[in-house]
């Protein structure tokens, strides 16, 4: 690690790979790039909670949306349905964006809220509800926002949504009132993202710790 830090330094445009041996180069030219580019568009405190989310290939095709839209942190709360590892996930829905995101796993809803509380964040439910705002006018001025997800059967259990901060929901206007649960998620994150675009990024400090991580998990190639 000594010597991948003594390969990263910050210029103009960013977080910059400076080798301390020019003729051993870690990787391509073209990975460096990607991986500096990525970084620097992480978004900060911005966290999606999967609740009890049955099928994997639904969470993964929600961590590829996370990946694509600079979400880094994925809690998933384990309550009901039974256990897997977040890491597992199948490339077919995931497109491999498990490998460049952090995940931490709950046993119980409360627990997992309750630490994003303590924590500062608020916490947006996305339900149907008698007090849920459209996404449509819903504004997210907010520094640190957890957006929680429930089952695709289910939705979000009456403690998440007692305890939730806010809640929104996406108008339909056809004859299907419902969406994939996946699709949901990602009109929901797409328009929080648009809304907090350029202004919550990460601090100089984490994007240097995020791509010292990056280049571990890429193998340095």
């Amino acid at each position: 690690m000594a010597q991948l830090a003594s390969a990263l330094a910050w210029g103009a445009s960013g977080w910059q790979f400076k080798s301390a041996h020019p003729d051993k180069r870690f990787m391509n030219d073209a990975r460096k790039r990607k991986i500096t580019s990525v970084v620097s568009q992480r978004q900060s405190g911005f966290i999606v909670v999967l609740e009890d989310i049955h099928d994997p290939h639904n969470a993964g095709a929600i961590l590829r949306t996370c990946d694509a839209l600079g979400i880094q942190n994925v809690y998933f709360i384990f309550e009901k349905e039974e256990t897997y590892n977040p890491a597992k996930i199948g490339k077919s829905s995931s497109s491999s964006a498990n490998k460049w995101l952090n995940f931490k796993t709950f046993t119980s809803t409360k627990a997992c809220l309750r630490e994003l509380k303590d924590d500062g964040y608020t916490t947006i439910a996305t339900a149907l509800t008698n007090r849920s705002e459209s996404l449509m006018t819903a504004t997210f001025p907010e520094k640190k926002i957890a957006v929680l997800v429930g089952n695709e059967h289910r939705g979000l259990s009456e403690g998440a949504l007692t305890f939730a901060d806010r809640i929104i929901l996406i108008p339909m206007m056809g004859f299907v009132q419902s969406l994939n649960v996946s699709v949901a998620t990602a009109i929901t994150l797409w328009e929080i993202t648009k809304q907090r675009s350029g202004m919550k990024l990460l601090s100089k400090q984490s994007q240097q710790q995020l791509l010292k991580d990056f280049i571990q998990r890429s193998g340095g190639k």
